[in-house]
């Protein structure tokens, strides 16, 4: 870019959208326009209506400091400082992993799990920035949800979520390891879960954005990349009613070890597996059997 050129916001976003593709962005118009739209403090859509205006030298600073530093790996989400999922928006930190469009099959599947229910009892175990949790409490209002995390720095970013969208009355925040930290008689009728699921060797070969920019907390579950999940699957028998329902994500890639360490419990039912927009496996649902009940 260079001083005496007239930088409209269409020349920009063409300039941009050609830049980071060769930095290895794999939404660069995309990228672009947001970055811009968050500059502009305007909706995206708006910038197809002012495509010959120039901003101003503050905001082309600003956009310019953005798409460099995009253009090193910072995800987006983290230099404007949120997400959208499930036509919510989410503030979104360093400290939790951000909400992906996937994961709104676990939602869905969760909301159909509890049509029938009138008063449900919901646990989003590994919360994160409470995208799930505050979702199906803003989708299903007779629900009382809790939402689990180990972090107290998520937590912090699930709570101002939760009140940004008038749900905090009925999610309640509790920091635990998975279920360990809950009182002995809290049950549900869903457990729910996006948990880490990237094995050791996944995690080499993940976009630069997310391997150096996101939590591996959140991410990292050991050689087999069920770690997490081999941990929770006990911890729900516990605390499922009989005929709830528990609700993990998961990659295709651990479909099978997964079956199987529901198979080994007797107290759930074979699973059933639900696809993600682009038709790969993402959802494992299985229900609490009356085995072992109390």
């Amino acid at each position: 870019m260079t001083e005496t050129d007239i930088w409209t916001i269409g020349r920009l976003l063409a300039w941009t959208t050609e830049y980071l593709g060769r930095h290895g962005s794999e939404s660069p118009r995309l990228d672009a326009e947001v970055l811009l739209a968050h500059v502009r403090s305007c909706p995206r859509i708006a910038l197809y209506t002012t495509f010959d205006e120039a901003p101003d030298e503050s905001q082309r600073t600003l956009f310019r400091e953005l798409v460099k530093r995009r253009s090193q790996g910072a995800p987006v989400a983290h230099l404007v400082g949120y997400k959208e999922f499930y036509s919510l928006r989410f503030r979104v930190t360093p400290d939790v992993l951000i909400p992906r469009p996937e994961t709104e099959t676990l939602v869905l599947t969760l909301l159909d799990a509890i049509a029938s229910r009138p008063a449900p009892r919901v646990v989003d175990v590994g919360t994160g920035s409470g995208a799930i949790a505050v979702a199906v409490a803003r989708q299903a209002p007779l629900a009382q949800v809790t939402a689990i995390d180990i972090s107290p720095a998520a937590l912090v970013v699930a709570a101002e979520n939760a009140g940004a969208h008038g749900v905090e009355g009925r999610v309640t925040l509790v920091r635990s390891d998975l279920l360990a930290g809950l009182p002995a008689e809290a049950a549900f009728d869903v457990v729910a879960s996006n948990p880490p699921y990237v094995t050791d060797a996944e995690m080499l070969t993940l976009p630069r954005d997310v391997r150096d920019f996101e939590p591996h907390l959140a991410l990292r579950a050991g050689p087999r990349g069920v770690d997490v999940i081999e941990r929770l699957i006990p911890q729900a028998a516990e605390r499922l009613l009989p005929g709830g329902s528990l609700l993990i994500e998961i990659s295709p890639m651990i479909r099978q070890d997964v079956a199987a360490l529901l198979a080994g419990d007797e107290r759930f039912a074979p699973p059933t597996f639900h696809k993600d927009p682009s038709g790969k496996i993402r959802v494992v649902h299985s229900r609490r059997t009356n085995a072992g009940a109390a």
